[in-house]
């Protein structure tokens, strides 16, 4: 019987192409089925990660204090504002009943003064022709002065009802609310024709527009329980922001660390603020969510592991390495450990720069 062999060799030449590369390494020694990584020297940094947004660091509410609805618009939220400029223009709207009680308050307090002085003038002329004490006098005299008082008290209330301004001890008192700081209206809660509750001892007041100086921001956020004994005031910040992807330039300094936890989805949390550097080559807007990574320690140019390949028992850490001789495919080297970022970890000694070090095994499913 005859074969023809020399149709096969070609097949044979080609299955051994293709299965020579998977035999051997990179640097063409043969490979004995388990993967390495170098010791090499890198810079380290750990790291704790805060969760918030970013605020102004004083955020005010304007309100009025004078009541009624608002007339008149003179800034919309957005717009930059100087301190002292009109803001909105607020009409009074008293009640009838209101309204007349002033108005009858103010007709009685006018007569109730008119007697006053006219007492006071009898016994001014009684006290001169020496027929009546002093205490009489001094008790007129009073009188008028109280009266005059409340007079004026009755004509201011009844103007501020009326006309909506008034001045009072030389404080101005107008419907037209200004702005008290200069920055931005980051917010405006009323319209045209919005009633308005005044800000009194009593009550808090209609809150009219937020604003802001938007030059001085803070990052408010929170750092778990785990991280925030290792925090301390001055630390510096890299704050990423979600809406601005890419920005490497905001940065900031730890401001304030809460004393108090608060509760977070069952997890203990601490409330910290990052005041922020200040920067012209971002715009950043009130509440942006942002992430801050506080700089806890950075060593620079010391040799390094993934942490992957390390394993950590009693208290020791120890990596596999291929064996230089024998029978034996690797053998266990103990190392000691410093820094770590959980990607990469410090070696402090037991190994050198370039050495070799495996891979843990894979753990196969059944």
């Amino acid at each position: 019987m005859r074969h023809n062999f020399g149709i096969h060799l070609p097949a044979l030449v080609l299955a051994s192409l293709l299965i020579a590369p998977w035999g051997c390494s990179k640097n063409g020694e043969a490979d004995t089925g388990s993967k390495t990584v170098e010791v090499t020297k890198k810079t380290i940094t750990d790291k704790a990660l805060a969760v918030g947004t970013l605020d102004p660091e004083n955020e005010i509410s304007v309100k009025s204090k004078v009541s009624g609805v608002v007339e008149r618009l003179y800034a919309d939220a957005g717009d930059f504002i100087k301190a002292g400029d009109p803001l909105l223009e607020i009409k009074p709207d008293p009640t009838p009943m209101e309204l007349a009680e002033a108005t009858r308050s103010a007709e009685i307090a006018k007569i109730t003064l008119k007697n006053a002085q006219q007492e006071l003038d009898r016994v001014t002329e009684l006290r001169d022709r020496k027929l009546l004490s002093n205490k009489e006098f001094e008790d007129a005299t009073r009188n008028f002065s109280e009266a005059e008082v409340r007079s004026k008290m009755a004509e201011e209330k009844l103007a501020i009802l009326e006309k909506g301004k008034v001045n009072i001890a030389g404080m101005k008192i107008e419907s037209v609310v200004k702005a008290p700081i200069s920055g931005f209206i980051l917010d405006k809660s009323i319209d045209i024709g919005d009633p308005v509750v005044p800000l009194t001892s009593y009550q808090e007041g209609t809150v009219l527009m937020t604003m802001a100086d938007m030059s001085s921001l803070v990052f408010k956020g929170s750092v778990d329980e785990i991280d925030v004994g290792k925090l301390k005031i001055g630390m510096k910040a890299s704050i990423d922001v979600g809406a601005i992807p890419g920005e490497d330039d905001l940065t900031g300094v730890l401001d304030k660390i809460s004393l108090k936890a608060q509760k977070d989805d069952n997890a203990t949390v601490f409330p910290i603020e990052i005041k922020l550097d200040p920067t012209d080559k971002i715009v950043l807007r009130a509440g942006y969510s942002a992430n801050a990574n506080i700089i806890i320690l950075r060593k620079e140019n010391v040799l390094t592991l993934p942490e992957r390949v390390v394993t950590f028992r009693s208290d020791s850490a120890f990596v596999r390495i291929p064996a230089l001789g024998g029978d034996e495919e690797s053998e266990e080297v103990r190392i000691e450990t410093g820094l770590s970022d959980a990607i990469s970890i410090e070696v402090l000694s037991g190994l050198k720069e370039g050495q070799k070090v495996l891979e843990k095994p894979v753990k196969t499913i059944e």
